[in-house]
């Protein structure tokens, strides 16, 4: 591999080598399906093709919010997406999700199947479908959605930008780094001013716009992403702790944050979700240890 001194782009970029790092394996220039496989259907409404990632966990958390204010059409089936295995690129997640991203969500509780790609589109459907988590008002539905969407074009830059280059880049570029520490930072700035302003991020009440956030910046703060709490010095942005235990105190979070898990104890790891009951052998000290 060339120094990041030397590289000169060539005139036309081809793609003729691994590009390095971890999850290397599921980068490509192209998309569509790589191989035929049909996705598994469970017995409830909403099925779920997913991994706990942040982006993942969005919606499952999302779920068991909705389960708790009594939803009962909000019943899932969670399904692990191996994307290291490159399961994404199978032909029946790929027509979920011509993008090859998870997570997948299909909502059969009509008489024709919709897909839904994009962890946003998926709360604000689900939001929408079941009349919770976003504001009535114009005023306070144009807020949350603003904090919606600013979270869907802010977090590349805190994932496929910060968290590459500083964990999982198969060197270091300080030029890279600092660019995407900078960001990282700036965010969290916004963030933490805002509030400082509202308990929540769309105001005094809980919405889809905390839903997206907290698995990001809330993991962030409480240097449960790319073991980068000392680097980026999250401590010092009180007003977003705050409002990360808030709501990582919350028994829904608690449980959705651990489905479709791969990574950490296992004892928090739900890798499917298929009933309600799945949770019963975790006990509430082991639920309240994933919020931490």
């Amino acid at each position: 591999m060339s120094s990041a001194s030397d590289y000169v782009p060539p005139k036309v970029w081809v793609w003729n080598k691994p590009n390095g790092g971890r999850f290397a394996n599921i980068n490509r220039p192209v998309a569509g399906p790589t191989h035929d496989k049909e996705l598994p259907v469970g017995k409830h409404p909403l099925q779920l093709y997913s991994l706990g990632t942040p982006n993942g966990q969005k919606v499952t958390i999302m779920l068991e919010e909705l389960l708790a204010r009594g939803h009962k059409g909000a019943e899932y089936d969670a399904w692990l997406i191996r994307i290291g295995e490159g399961e994404q690129f199978g032909s029946g997640f790929v027509a979920v999700n011509p993008n090859s991203k998870i997570p997948a969500l299909v909502d059969r509780s009509g008489a024709k199947p919709i897909r839904i790609f994009e962890s946003g589109a998926m709360l604000l459907h689900l939001a929408e479908k079941f009349g919770e988590f976003l504001p009535k008002d114009v005023a306070g539905r144009a807020e949350c959605l603003s904090w919606l969407f600013w979270q869907m074009g802010s977090a590349p830059y805190l994932g496929g930008g910060f968290g590459h280059f500083y964990a999982y880049a198969p060197f270091k570029i300080e030029y890279a780094i600092d660019r995407f520490a900078m960001e990282t930072k700036r965010q969290l700035d916004v963030l933490e001013r805002r509030l400082g302003e509202t308990p929540y991020l769309a105001g005094d009440d809980y919405t889809i716009a905390d839903i997206a956030v907290w698995p990001w910046y809330g993991g962030l703060s409480k240097g449960l992403l790319y073991g980068a709490g000392e680097f980026l010095a999250v401590h010092e942005y009180k007003n977003v702790n705050r409002w990360a235990d808030a709501i990582g105190a919350r028994p829904a979070v608690k449980r959705g944050r651990i489905v479709n898990r791969l990574q950490g104890d296992p004892a928090m790891q739900l890798r499917e979700r298929h009933d309600a009951s799945d949770f019963e052998l975790r006990t509430e000290d082991k639920l309240a240890a994933a919020a931490n």
